[in-house]
């Protein structure tokens, strides 16, 4: 069974797939797919705090995402002023739009901003269909899904406990649940979706700190990359997560310190369906204040060295701010 194939409205057991590659090939896929947000369950006493402590992470999670799921609050840095009345104007403006709820909305735009956590002052079946809609809004899905890793020994409370709270966050949140990680022993009532233990292509997948095996171009970078004494830290093939919610994403080549990732893109990437999820991608490491700079496979092909100069200026000006005192 493909991600594809998982439904994306109700609870279901989800065996086979390690829970860190689920999040990636969904976040590598296309806008077909939900969001998918990791949450590795810590305690499982009662329902109640099953459906908090999912919730407070949901929250986490918006709170880091903001402001993709605004549109017009990029522009808006500080509280101050009249930027809280701007922002809650604006979220007022996009609810009358969209489905979300206005009120919470601006509640939750406001405290965004500002840094100072939402008073609850809503249900909470609102806070709940309100954070779902704005995370998935904010990684660029229809549709969010809570993957929840299970652990060993919950025994037959905590696994009740478990399902209910699912259960009530699919219907409540409208969201997909993914149980993953330890099997159910006591409760049946879940469907069950089998996934390949490893993709059919693993022996050929990246590595990292390496160019691709299958990628003339990275290989051709690196190459030439050697040769420069200033390309010192760079790294192939990273994961990176912008928060503990969020699903993880492969960069070509990073430099950490300099905040700068390089993509390199073949051809598939023209699609729509790549190219919107590039711009989503990009959106949210250009938040977390990493430069993204994207060359064609052609382009590197054609004059490898050009694209080595162009890297080079951009590293050069980061580390000359660093040295100022200026953060990127």
């Amino acid at each position: 069974m493909m991600l594809t194939a998982l439904p994306v409205d109700r609870v279901v057991q989800v065996r086979g797939g390690d829970p860190d590659r689920i999040a990636l090939l969904a976040a590598r896929g296309g806008p077909d797919l939900p969001a998918v947000l990791g949450h590795r369950l810590r305690a499982a006493h009662r329902v109640d705090g099953v459906v908090a402590a999912a919730l407070d992470e949901l929250e986490t999670a918006a709170t880091g995402l903001f402001p993709a799921w605004l549109p017009g609050a990029e522009h808006l840095d500080t509280p101050g002023g009249a930027g809280l009345a701007a922002v809650r104007a604006l979220a007022a403006e996009h609810a009358a739009r969209t489905v979300h709820f206005g009120p919470f909305l601006a509640d939750l735009a406001a405290a965004a901003l500002s840094g100072v956590p939402a008073r609850r002052r809503f249900a909470v079946e609102i806070r709940a269909r309100g954070l779902a809609r704005a995370v998935a809004d904010g990684l660029g899905r229809a549709r969010l899904v809570l993957l929840i890793r299970l652990p060993d020994g919950l025994g037959a409370a905590g696994e009740r406990a478990v399902v209910s709270g699912a259960e009530w966050l699919a219907d409540r949140a409208g969201i997909g649940v993914w149980l993953c990680g330890a099997p159910l022993r006591t409760v049946d009532r879940l469907s069950v979706a089998r996934l390949p233990s490893a993709p059919a292509d693993a022996a050929i997948a990246p590595v990292a700190g390496r160019p691709h095996p299958r990628s003339a171009s990275e290989a051709a970078l690196e190459a030439a990359l050697a040769r420069h004494p200033w390309a010192a830290g760079r790294a192939w093939n990273q994961t990176y997560q912008s928060h503990a919610l969020a699903s993880p994403v492969r960069l070509d080549l990073l430099w950490r310190d300099e905040r700068c990732v390089v993509e390199i893109d073949g051809p598939e990437h023209c699609r729509p369906e790549r190219f919107e999820a590039d711009r989503q991608r990009d959106v949210q490491l250009q938040l977390d204040g990493f430069a993204v700079l994207r060359f064609t496979n052609a382009r590197v092909r054609h004059d490898v060295e050009a694209v080595v100069r162009q890297i080079g200026s951009f590293i050069h000006q980061r580390r000359h701010d660093h040295l100022r005192g200026h953060q990127p």
